[in-house]
């Protein structure tokens, strides 16, 4: 699983210093809505992916999932069948297009897109919509945690079978540990964690590969000392400059009596950068 080598006639353009919302994502609306092939790529999930590629291929670069990537989440989709998969950070609906479709194909009823953007999640949703997927994708707008209580109070969202990662690095941790307190995070349900390489998110991978003894020790270390809230990313320093200074709640606990099995499968960004998915199975709870 998971790409040996990259295909460099496949990358996108470079990744300048400001990167998105600078209107590059409304552009790719009008790119691929005004497509001399438009009507080939309504209601085909592939073609709009395509078009998305070739507009970040021939344009501008987008932080878009990629087709390597991609293929280690769409094949544990395959495998797993998820009736219900979240994703936190939908940018412009790479992701949301691939993996919805592929958790229709598979049998799932519910995709739910979180994106806290409101110009982002209305691309996601006219290109998710072009790619016929409307039946199953349900777009969100809003920040990640309180997307997730508001879903989860008004019984629209009970249990997590698969979740994909790819929002605010430091929120990885913190939601993770919302969705476990809120018992959606159960045996059987399964994360993938985008960008764990580059630009990398340690706190995260050091909370799903500790045991669940560990997890308790830390949780009472923090309560006595309290939370290192420092997290040196430049990706996560640039969003909160661009969106707004996010507000995490660093004293969630979680449920450190889940266990977990996590591996890092390696692939490549879309532009070749080495980057990899951490895929965590939720396999046991210990009484």
């Amino acid at each position: 699983m998971g790409a040996s080598e990259f295909d460099p006639t496949k990358s996108y353009q470079k990744q300048e210093e400001v990167f998105f919302d600078d209107g590059r994502e409304i552009e790719l609306l009008h790119f691929v809505h005004g497509h001399p092939n438009i009507e080939e790529i309504r209601g085909n999930p592939e073609r709009v992916l395509a078009t998305i590629d070739e507009y970040a291929r021939s344009k501008k670069y987008l932080m878009n999932v990629g087709e390597d990537k991609g293929r280690i989440v769409t094949d544990l989709i395959k495998e797993r069948k998820p009736q219900t998969m979240v994703e936190l950070g939908g940018y412009v609906g790479y992701s949301c297009v691939l993996f919805g479709a592929a958790v229709r194909d598979a049998g799932g009823k519910r995709y739910w897109s979180l994106e806290r953007n409101p110009e982002f999640a209305a691309v996601i949703s006219s290109l998710a919509d072009l790619a016929g997927l409307s039946d199953v994708v349900k777009v969100v707008v809003g920040p990640s945690d309180a997307s997730i209580k508001r879903l989860h109070s008004s019984g629209q969202l009970q249990r997590i079978d698969m979740m994909f990662l790819d929002h605010y690095k430091p929120a990885y941790t913190t939601d993770l540990k919302l969705c476990e307190e809120l018992r959606l995070i159960t045996p059987g349900s399964v994360l993938l964690a985008d960008n764990v390489v580059h630009p990398g998110n340690p706190p995260y991978l050091e909370y799903v590969r500790s045991s669940c003894d560990q997890k308790r020790q830390k949780n009472k270390s923090n309560a006595v000392n309290g939370v290192d809230t420092r997290f040196e990313d430049h990706t996560a320093n640039q969003y909160k400059t661009r969106v707004g200074q996010e507000k995490l709640d660093e004293t969630r606990v979680g449920n450190p009596n889940l266990v977990y099995e996590s591996q890092l499968v390696n692939s490549f960004e879309p532009n070749g950068i080495p980057d990899g998915v951490e895929v965590t199975r939720c396999v046991s709870e210990e009484q």
